[in-house]
């Protein structure tokens, strides 16, 4: 109060100016930061490394075949002692002998951590795709690279710490620290092709791809970057990952002898998810830039990304989804879109009995449950591939993203393997069964959502791309 005094205001005066528009109290020495415009973001790339193999064409023909990734007696690199006490035995893994052809046709290095390599493949394919492959130093330093991950690698970790306790410290690679950085991957790849724009690593569990895509997003819209390699990246699948995930009761854990059955997102019978791994990458790039260079093909445009938290438990998602809610409404709202337009949802659904039923009841709360808001289809592929943690945002997050842009360039949502007994509820009719669903040839937009524990939600919006009628000038169609 002593300094209100000084100036010669009381503070009734002071209370009045700062409930006016905050501009009234700024001196702007160097004034007003300049206007931002808001650029448009397409897809001009594709690329997946999958426990249903590695390329996004052939992936997403496996997935509409309803086969599975799945399988038991899974062999863990020197942690196979374990397998036998481990409540769930059943992983979804990306064939090894596809992953060595891949890192040998690549020349990559084996002795990369697994879910570094992962990337670089993933990376290599959408960027083959999009054709890009930046000449100039101003386009080098406009390409960047966000890649998420929510465990990185923990099977380098685990083998670290038993050279610890038996003493054998000169055992540990000096590598160790590199190999498990979350933000390696996007480092790798953006050594390899000498990117030198924004270079991100989203570490938000298993909305860690989904955010890096919408981090991505946000640096194109706001002119930090033309191009961007985006996606997520995970290999954890090892006796640790598994040992910890279990003791949570977070795994399938009733399926052990019949492992293409685990994994069962949205079913009445589903007991927990199938560990994971994998990767997938998003070339993004301003609307205005893929057709100056002629892209070979826009597949979709990211329209609007939306985050938020549940705030409510360390895992588990409030009963009525609010936070989930609240992310795929930011999504909307950024898009500038309604419920109405929305044709598919690629949910996140992991197989919880927790999860899945709260993810359905916040779609309900967004999308209602009648009317056009209620037409919209909802499914989840991970029956077929497992949950890949943080790159489970791209295959709709990681995963996640790339099977919602093939939704709309196929104008097909895709079969939710195992989903014999759906969760009863008023989303029965929209659940797409273990057939694929056509979806309306018009142009559409589709949600996708990645949750990960901490309570992060993440919501992606992808639409039919923009149709080019004349040159784009300044960014503005």
């Amino acid at each position: 109060m002593k300094a209100l005094q000084q100036t010669g205001r009381r503070a009734s005066e002071w209370h009045a100016l700062i409930r006016r528009p905050f501009t009234t109290l700024i001196e702007d020495a160097f004034g007003v930061p300049p206007r931002q415009q808001i650029r448009r973001v397409v897809v001009t790339g594709l690329g997946l490394v999958t426990p249903l193999g590695i390329g996004f064409q052939n992936v997403w023909n496996r997935l509409l075949q309803g086969e599975c990734g799945g399988r038991g007696g899974v062999v863990l690199q020197g942690h196979d002692k374990a397998l036998e006490k481990l409540s769930s035995r059943v992983a979804a893994m990306v064939p090894e002998e596809q992953f060595r052809e891949a890192l040998e046709a690549a020349g990559l290095r084996a002795s990369n951590s697994r879910f570094v390599n992962f990337a670089e493949l993933a990376a290599i394919e959408a960027l083959q795709d999009a054709e890009w492959e930046p000449v100039s130093e101003a386009e080098h330093q406009a390409t960047g690279v966000a890649i998420g991950s929510g465990l990185s690698c923990t099977t380098d970790l685990a083998e670290a710490g038993v050279h610890v306790t038996q003493g054998s410290v000169r055992k540990i690679s000096p590598f160790l620290v590199t190999r498990i950085l979350a933000n390696s991957p996007a480092g790798a790849v953006s050594i390899r092709h000498d990117f030198q724009g924004p270079n991100r690593a989203a570490a938000t569990a298993c909305a860690a791809g989904a955010d890096a895509i919408g981090d991505a997003f946000n640096l194109i819209r706001h002119g930090d970057a033309d191009v961007m390699v985006a996606g997520g990246t995970e290999a954890c699948v090892d006796s640790v990952a598994l040992a910890a995930f279990g003791r949570m009761n977070a795994l399938s854990a009733k399926y052990n002898d019949e492992p293409c059955k685990a994994s069962r997102p949205f079913d009445r019978d589903r007991c927990g998810f199938v560990l994971g791994e994998g990767a997938g990458a998003l070339v993004l790039e301003e609307l205005s830039h893929a057709i100056a260079r002629g892209a070979p093909h826009i597949y979709a445009e990211l329209r609007g990304y939306g985050s938020s938290a549940d705030a409510n438990h360390i895992t588990q998602p409030p009963a009525d989804g609010r936070g989930a809610a609240l992310a795929m409404r930011r999504a909307l709202r950024d898009a500038g879109t309604s419920t109405a337009d929305v044709a598919y949802i690629n949910a996140h659904g992991t197989g919880t009995p927790l999860g899945d039923v709260a993810e359905l009841r916040a779609i309900q709360t967004v999308f209602g449950g009648a009317g056009p808001d209620a037409g919209s289809a909802v499914r989840k592929h991970k029956g077929a591939t497992g949950h890949l943690l943080g790159a489970a945002g791209t295959f709709l997050t990681w995963q996640h993203a790339v099977f919602a842009v093939m939704s709309l360039v196929d104008n097909t949502a895709p079969p939710t393997l195992n989903l014999e007994h759906p969760e009863p509820g008023p989303w029965e009719d929209s659940l797409v069964g273990q057939e694929p669903q056509k979806l309306p040839v018009q142009p559409k937009q589709v949600v996708t959502n990645s949750f990960g524990f901490g309570g992060v939600n993440a919501s992606l919006v992808f639409s039919s791309p923009p149709i080019v009628l004349d040159a784009v000038v300044d960014g503005t169609p």
